[in-house]
């Protein structure tokens, strides 16, 4: 292989395009001719990549830009001709009396109230501790995280004007940490017993956590917090800023960390300002309203897959899981597909969840959710919060086309999605206004997420720190793909792991595991014969094929 010649970026606009690659892909050393996508870049990424760079150059950024310029150089020339963004940067503000909630939080305001019996929107962490665990200075590290995070120390009572944040001294949200005894045969109950914790929002803080102690020298520290005040990447900032608070205090010493700049009722505050007011035709929220009005006009109500049982009336969010894995060599097929047609790994696996819906459901109009971090800004990285907005990707399969084709269709309309990715997708549901129901979610009823690796186990003095992996067995939709794809350190693709959830209402084991296997056969497809018009992909196995061929050959059959 021959090496490339390393260019340094030099202009303000090369350096600014440089530094947000590092940042946000986690590389040391970004040249001019380095691509964001053969760096591990992809969709999810691209997003806080443009909102990072607007904010560094005071232009507006759109994603398609750098879709369209993957390295730095040309990414650099064509934000230069952006200039000129006047979206207030985020920061500390002078608090009103009352704080609002974010648009996030309202939905989950809403939900709570709806459903006081659901511990479906908790988020549940569990850390296990092996070694000489410093009680003491846990529980002060504790109080040192929640004086530190607002967010954890705020609840949400109704007022005349709606609900609002109150925010409490932290001496009043610090939960007990005194050790409780529990067998190591019972600890993942409960773990599951605490995370299944029903909170009130509106009388009082909904954070809960517990130490339990396995045996001498083995913990478990578990918390809870409702889906109001944190997300799933708040876990990263409240993970380090335990750590950090615990090495302080087991050596006699307070946290020696930077403040936090802003706070999550800043955030709230800053966000309806940006968003601006829906009557004014020139404000932000009215065109991105405006866009998913069009985006999703007609749109049906339900999906229907093949199911064991029919929809009850009211969705229970029980749930069940179902792992599988796609290969070494399949994962670097399906990666060269992308490269082949300037798609992500995300565009290439939502296309051929669209198409593995389309077949199972004969319908060719598929909404899919997907969940985005929401936090563009650099300040939201060390908060915690409730940042997650979820975007809802419209696919029409047209059981002629070729995937490839579909697969471009799918670009397109992923990237009008992530450009317009700032209204929530609650006031979006306000908007549409589909036709409610308590037996499915609105707008979609399959999710498809992209997680990032996991952390491996830390180390702290005297402790080694590990995950403990609580299934909370909750399904929020009806199908759920949930997918990490991994890479060496040379960037080869080496498998994805993967998994669905799925409403236990609806489905049994052995059906989603059928359904595991023909979207893999799908990929493997696709990655065969991406020309072949996807109407025409095979989807069962040779054994399905011959029972459904005998079947239909069978004159006897009614």
């Amino acid at each position: 292989f021959e090496t490339r010649e390393f260019r340094t970026p030099v202009s303000p606009a090369e350096q600014a395009v440089a530094a947000v690659f590092a940042e946000v892909l986690g590389v040391e050393q970004i040249g001019l001719d380095d691509d964001f996508f053969e760096l591990g870049g992809n969709s999810l990424l691209a997003t806080q990549v443009a909102s990072r760079l607007g904010a560094a150059l005071g232009a507006k950024v759109p994603v398609r830009a750098l879709f369209e310029n993957t390295a730095v150089e040309s990414l650099a020339g064509a934000v230069e001709s952006q200039r000129g963004d006047d979206r207030r940067p985020l920061e500390a503000v002078e608090r009103p009396t009352r704080i609002p909630l974010s648009l996030a939080q309202q939905r989950m305001w809403f939900l709570n109230r709806f459903d006081t019996e659901s511990s479906a929107y908790n988020v549940p962490i569990a850390i296990r501790l092996t070694g000489d665990l410093d009680v003491d200075a846990l529980q002060a590290a504790v109080g040192d995280v929640v004086a530190r995070h607002e967010s954890l120390r705020t609840f949400y009572p109704e007022t005349e004007d709606g609900p609002v944040q109150v925010i409490v001294p932290a001496a009043q949200a610090v939960p007990d940490l005194t050790p409780v005894d529990v067998p190591e045969e019972d600890i993942v109950t409960a773990v599951q017993e605490l995370a299944a914790t029903i909170f009130d929002v509106t009388t009082a803080v909904p954070l809960s956590a517990r130490l339990f102690r396995v045996r001498e020298s083995d913990y478990v520290l578990a918390f809870v917090v409702h889906h109001i005040s944190a997300d799933g990447s708040s876990m990263g900032p409240l993970t380090r800023d335990l750590m950090a608070a615990y090495v302080a205090r087991s050596q006699g010493d307070a946290p020696a960390w930077e403040p936090l700049s802003v706070q999550y009722a800043d955030f709230a505050i800053w966000q309806r300002e940006v968003l601006g007011d829906e009557d004014d035709p020139e404000a932000l929220a009215a065109k991105q309203v405006e866009y998913w009005k069009q985006a999703l006009a007609g749109l049906p109500d339900q999906l229907d897959l093949p199911s064991d049982r029919p929809r009850p009336a009211v969705q229970s969010f029980r749930g069940g899981r179902v792992d599988f894995t796609v290969e070494a060599e399949l994962h670097r097929r399906l990666a060269d597909l992308g490269r082949r047609t300037n798609t992500t790994m995300f565009m290439v696996l939502h296309t051929a969840l669209a198409v593995f819906l389309a077949r199972m459901s004969s319908s060719d109009d598929i909404a899919i959710g997907t969940p985005m971090a929401g936090r563009g800004e650099r300040e939201l990285d060390d908060l915690i919060g409730m940042f997650v907005n979820t975007l809802v990707f419209r696919t029409h399969v047209d059981s002629d086309a070729s995937f490839t084709e579909l697969l471009g269709r799918t670009r397109e309309a992923d990237l009008g999605a992530f450009a317009n990715a700032d209204v929530p997708f609650e006031r979006l549901v306000e908007v549409l206004n589909p036709a409610r129901s308590t037996a499915r979610h609105p707008l979609f009823q399959v999710g498809l997420s992209f997680q990032n690796l996991a952390q491996a186990a830390l180390e702290l003095p005297g402790l080694t720190i590990s995950g403990l992996d609580t299934d909370m067995e909750i399904s929020q939709f009806d199908l759920h793909l949930i997918v990490t794809d991994r890479y060496s350190g040379d960037g080869t693709p080496t498998g994805i792991t993967g998994y669905f959830t799925y409403a236990t209402d609806l489905f049994d084991e052995s059906t989603v595991a059928e359904f595991a296997a023909r979207f893999i056969r799908v990929l493997d497809a696709v990655v065969d014969d991406p020309a072949l018009p996807v109407g025409d992909l095979p989807i069962l196995d040779t054994a399905e094929t011959t029972r459904v061929l005998e079947a239909w050959n069978d004159t006897t059959h009614p």
